[in-house]
């Protein structure tokens, strides 16, 4: 049975992957046997994560940092990548960024910031990456495209995030529309909508600042229907299922991995 949950040997690229989710999932994929390539705009943040992952879980784990608000970013990525392997098992489109502000102050730069690397990066690097994953994907084992989008996206924000909350909506939209076109040439694309978890960008919005290691994640698991936030084992399963085998017949859908948040919504 653990066949079917292999990820072994596969080449991944998980975006965002210096921090938070990101950082989680590329923990999960190093510790079952992935090469993995993390990328994120601040390089030198990209490069110190990558070597403490490779330190911390083994295996290969390469820093390509990029800017992918832009598609200028998404094409060095995509190059860099290119120079490095022949084929693309797994994208993870996790890199994101939120903007909160009232209705009546909301900044169109706040607004823009947000649609760009959210929604814009993830339509023009799978629109790039598509010729590796095309090499990878079969028929019994597609290539995998992961696009993380929130809870957000589904229910009424808690928060006066407007463009993040519209962006993610658009993330999980966008996946149906990307996975049909794509699951003919054998690669397969589904999306993860998080709920609370353990993160930079939910410490600046419950008060934390910011801070994460320390943080009364506690307090803020308490206002979740299961009592907790999520876990690197959490997001990393439910990843990891959608890359294996046990995921490949899996196309267009939004799986939330969120503690209840939106079934008790």
């Amino acid at each position: 049975m653990s066949n079917w949950f292999s990820i072994e040997g596969k080449i991944a690229l998980v975006t965002g992957g210096s921090r938070g989710i990101g950082e989680m999932i590329a923990a999960g994929f190093l510790q079952h046997g992935a090469k993995v390539y993390i990328s994120s705009r601040k390089a030198e943040v990209c490069d110190a994560t990558a070597e403490k992952l490779q330190t911390e879980f083994g295996g290969t784990c390469i820093s390509l940092p990029a800017d992918l608000s832009k598609v200028d970013g998404v094409s060095e990525l995509v190059a860099a990548l290119k120079q490095r392997e022949s084929k693309l098992d797994i994208l993870i489109n996790n890199a994101g960024t939120s903007w909160g502000a009232e209705f009546s102050e909301f900044p169109e730069f706040g607004w823009d910031k947000v649609m760009d690397t959210n929604v814009k990066g993830v339509f023009f690097l799978t629109q790039q990456c598509l010729p590796l994953l095309k090499v990878a994907g079969r028929a019994d084992d597609p290539a995998r495209v992961v696009n993380i989008g929130s809870v957000d996206g589904i229910r009424t924000p808690k928060f006066e995030n407007y463009s993040y909350a519209a962006s993610k909506a658009a993330v999980h939209h966008l996946t149906r529309q990307l996975a049909a076109r794509l699951v003919k040439k054998h690669v397969n694309v589904n999306a993860i909508a998080p709920g609370p978890f353990p993160t930079w960008m939910l410490s600046t919005g419950v008060g934390f600042g910011g801070q994460v290691e320390g943080a009364d994640w506690a307090k803020v698991g308490e206002r979740n229907p299961s009592g907790r936030v999520g876990t690197l084992e959490d997001i990393c399963g439910t990843t990891i299922y959608l890359c294996s085998r046990a995921g490949a017949f899996t196309v267009g859908t939004t799986i939330t991995c969120d503690g209840g948040s939106i079934a008790c919504s």
